[in-house]
């Protein structure tokens, strides 16, 4: 199965080219309708602009893709930025670049290299993370083995939560799913079966500059 990737936030960037101003917004949005109206709420927001090129993709299987030159050349402005949402691999995102004419003309290539360029400024300026199954998984032993536990922990891929200590010490953790039974079978060994694990249902969620972001 491909890996799904999305972005979590807003992000914007920016190009100048011959005195021409691009200015590029990244949205994550679910469905065509969220990404119209963020093409409209742009639109609105530099209404004094020439051109307002957008392109997005989405849907389970990015069945939905569409793009606008908004009055650019054919195939120069819509399709370069849509190439770069396709590129990237990200789903369930809009990218609209909003041009003001610097009064020099770009030629094909030129607005091609502009558009691209902006909208990739903003995509990665959003924050591209892979989503993952996580499970929370809560382990809770004995003080003796508190230090082993917390050393297996620290040396896998692990997002350790808290770390509570009452009349045993507990370690609430996510771990991707595919690992979340070995961790457990883990656990156990190194506790000789004493220690008491506990885990809920799969969530998904997404890394964006090193921190999980679990998605409702």
């Amino acid at each position: 199965m491909k890996e799904k990737k999305i972005i979590t936030r807003e992000g914007n960037g920016f190009v100048e080219e011959k005195k021409s101003k691009f200015l590029a917004a990244a949205r994550p949005v679910k469905t065509e309708a969220e990404a119209r109206a963020f093409v409209e709420e742009i639109r609105k927001k530099y209404h004094d602009a020439r051109h307002h090129v957008f392109a997005f993709q989405v849907g389970e299987q990015n069945e939905i893709q569409r793009y606008s030159d908004d009055g650019e050349p054919q195939g120069t402005a819509g399709l370069p930025v849509l190439g770069v949402i396709t590129g990237e691999g990200v789903s369930d995102c809009c990218i609209v670049v909003t041009r003001y004419f610097g009064g020099t003309l770009l030629g094909t290539g030129g607005l091609v290299r502009a558009y691209g360029r902006a909208a990739k400024e903003a995509l990665l300026d959003a924050g591209i993370g892979a989503v993952k199954r996580y499970v929370a998984v809560s382990v809770k032993t004995e003080y003796a083995l508190q230090g082993k536990l917390s050393y297996e922990i620290s040396k896998g891929n692990y997002l350790l939560e808290d770390t509570i200590f009452t009349d045993q010490v507990e370690f609430r953790l996510l771990c991707a799913q595919e690992e979340a039974e070995t961790f457990c079978q883990t656990m156990q060994n190194l506790t000789n079966g004493q220690a008491k694990i506990e885990t809920k249902p799969p969530v998904e969620g997404v890394f964006v500059d090193g921190k999980l972001q679990v998605l409702a």
